[in-house]
């Protein structure tokens, strides 16, 4: 009798206190997802670089031709970009700080933080996408109406224009007469185009228009299709990168999950 007491007592205590999992009890153990996030955290570092160069480029050296643009959708895009990109260094910072001690408050905002840094990528890539189908638009009908009315009068947008002239060798938004329409032709009717419309660039050359002196097609095509050609590769990187945030949003909510019920 005290033998049967004394083991339904050594039951009941078994079934009270339930053994808790050993770190490596199965094939997503702590130690396993532990290394799995220490591997994505330098893949993530190394995207996230990769991602703010390519935003502080396009800042660094398309911006020039920002006024032109009709919306500010365009450089919105490549500060996305940037932003994503900068998160890389502390959000690795906090992700290993979290997978040493394994602090499951630490885990959880390094979670939140891959979950941002994946909107803006996304965002930034869906935005730039959109944006290459509608600035033609946005070109076509306002670049002409730009050139005509600011050149001379505002500072940034004729930098803006005698930049992209120069580049793309060309002359006037459609075609070279539209300078015969601008408040700045009215000011000095003698100057035909301006300079930067010249094929060898030098003071007043714009008074002839002659095919031998300046250039007669306009640069909305070409200026568009530059623009276009740049916003593919922002949504190309936008998009692509936004996968990799994922990846650790899942494993770090797993891993916070898993730290709860290992034996220390």
């Amino acid at each position: 009798m005290a033998k049967e007491i004394k083991d339904g007592s050594a039951l009941i205590t078994k079934k009270k206190i339930r053994p808790r999992k050993s770190r490596d009890a199965d094939c997503c153990s702590v130690n396993f997802l532990k290394c799995v996030l220490h591997i994505f955290n330098v893949i993530f570092l190394v995207a996230g670089v990769g991602v703010f160069l390519v935003g502080a480029w396009t800042i660094a050296t398309r911006h020039r031709f920002v006024p032109l643009l009709p919306t500010p959708t365009y450089p919105a895009i490549s500060y996305l970009l940037c932003i994503a990109g900068a998160l890389g260094i502390p959000l690795c910072g906090l992700g290993c700080c979290g997978l040493k001690t394994e602090n499951r408050t630490s885990l959880l905002c390094y979670s939140y933080f891959l979950l941002i840094t994946f909107i803006l990528e996304a965002g930034a890539g869906g935005l730039a996408y959109y944006y290459e189908v509608a600035v033609e638009y946005e070109l076509g009908a306002q670049l002409n109406q730009t050139f005509i009315t600011n050149y001379a009068l505002d500072t940034v947008v004729t930098d803006a224009v005698d930049a992209m002239q120069l580049e793309f060798k060309c002359c006037g938004a459609s075609k070279y007469v539209d300078w015969r329409k601008s408040a700045w032709h009215e000011h000095d009717p003698r100057l035909l185009v301006p300079d930067s419309c010249c094929r060898t660039v030098t003071p007043r050359c714009g008074m002839r228009d002659h095919p031998s002196n300046i250039y007669y097609h306009g640069c909305v095509h070409q200026f568009t299709n530059h623009i276009r050609e740049h916003l593919i590769i922002l949504a190309a990187v936008g998009v692509g990168m936004s996968v990799i945030p994922i990846f650790g949003f899942l494993f770090s909510c797993v891993l916070y999950v898993k730290i709860k019920h290992v034996i220390d």
